[in-house]
C-alpha cells in the first residue's frame, strides 16, 4: 500500500489533472477540469433517467441542445459499451443492463459500508490502527470506507483511493479468495506495478504469495507499497466462500511490529468473519 500525500486536498488522484496551484472540491467541477465529451455523456444519462419510455436521438439532441452528429457518436459509444440499449421498433434509447448492474453494485457497496462500519470502528479501537474496507476492480483494490485513529499517524488514503492489488493487504486478500486471482494480471497486457524492492511484481511470486494468504487466512503487506508501512488484510466472504470485499489495518512498521503481527492478524480475521456473518456470508475461516 502506498501512502503518498494526496496532491489535491483529498480528491482521488485518478481523476486529477496536472495544473499549477491548489485544487479544491469546488474547483474540481470547474471548466478547468471538465472534459466536454464526458460532461455531455453524463447529461445524456441524466436526461434518460427522467424518461420512462426512453428517447430518440432527435429528442436527446433537441432537449439538450447538442449537435445531432456528436450526440449520435456519444449515444452509440454508450450503447456499444452496454450502458444504453435501443429499440429497433421505436428508435428510442434507454438504460442498458450494464448501467443497471453498476447501480446495483453501488447500492450493495453502500449497504456493505453501513453494515461493516460498527465492526470497522471496533477494530480501530482495539488495534489502535487505521482500518480500510475495499473491493476489487480488475488489478486494483478500491477503498470504499476508512476509519481513522484520532490523534495518531494519519495515512494518505481516502474513500475512492485505488491501490495496486499486488502491493496492498486488502488487494492480496481479495485476489487470494476471489475467482479472478492471478488471472486478472496475466490478461491485462501490462506489467504489475512495482513501488520498491519489496513489491511482488511477477505472476510467479504473486501466485506463491496468494497460496500463503489462503493458508493463513490473511494477507500481510510488508513495506511493499511504501517503505516504513505495513498492513494486514482479510477477506469478507459471501455464502460461496468467495471474497466480495476485504478489510485491513495499516500503520507504520513501529506500530505493526513483528511481535504484534500474530495478534493483529487475529483481530483482522475475526472482524472479517463477523462482517461476513452480518451480510449473510460465511462465518468461518476461508483458509479452511
Amino acid at each position: 500500500m502506498t501512502f503518498h500525500d494526496n496532491p489535491a486536498g483529498g480528491l482521488p488522484g485518478d481523476f486529477l489533472v496536472q495544473y499549477s496551484g491548489h485544487a479544491t472540491k469546488d474547483s474540481y467541477m470547474s471548466s478547468d477540469y471538465a472534459v466536454p465529451s464526458v460532461s455531455r455523456a453524463m447529461k445524456i444519462l441524466e436526461l434518460l433517467a427522467q424518461s420512462q419510455r426512453g428517447l430518440t436521438l432527435s429528442d436527446i439532441s433537441r432537449r439538450l441542445g447538442f449537435p445531432k452528429s456528436s450526440t449520435h457518436v456519444l449515444i452509440k459509444t454508450l450503447e456499444n459499451l452496454g450502458y444504453l440499449k435501443s429499440s429497433k421498433l421505436t428508435g428510442r434509447f434507454s438504460f442498458g443492463l450494464k448501467l443497471v448492474s453498476l447501480g446495483k453494485m453501488a447500492l450493495e457497496n453502500l449497504d456493505l459500508r453501513e453494515q461493516a462500519r460498527p465492526f470497522l470502528q471496533d477494530l480501530m479501537l482495539r488495534s489502535g490502527l487505521t482500518v480500510h474496507l475495499a473491493i476489487l476492480e480488475g488489478a486494483e483494490a478500491v477503498i470504499i470506507e476508512k476509519v481513522e485513529t484520532p490523534g495518531m499517524l494519519r495515512l494518505a488514503t481516502w474513500v475512492g483511493r485505488r491501490l495496486d492489488a499486488n502491493s496492498s493487504g486488502v488487494g492480496k486478500a481479495l485476489l487470494a479468495f476471489s475467482e479472478e486471482e492471478i488471472s486478472s494480471y496475466r490478461f491485462r497486457g501490462r506489467p504489475m506495478a512495482r513501488h520498491n524492492r519489496n513489491t511482488i511484481s511477477s505472476p510467479e511470486r504473486l501466485a506463491q504469495e496468494l497460496k500463503k494468504v489462503r493458508e493463513l487466512g490473511y494477507a500481510f503487506e510488508d513495506e511493499e507499497g511504501e517503505i516504513g508501512f505495513r498492513c494486514i488484510g482479510a477477506p469478507i466472504c459471501d455464502s460461496s466462500n468467495r471474497a466480495i470485499a476485504s478489510i485491513s489495518i495499516a500503520g507504520a512498521t513501529s506500530q505493526i511490529s513483528n511481535a504484534r503481527i500474530g495478534t493483529l492478524a487475529g483481530m483482522v480475521k475475526t472482524t472479517a468473519k463477523q462482517i461476513s456473518a452480518q451480510i449473510g456470508g460465511v462465518n468461518s475461516d476461508p483458509s479452511h
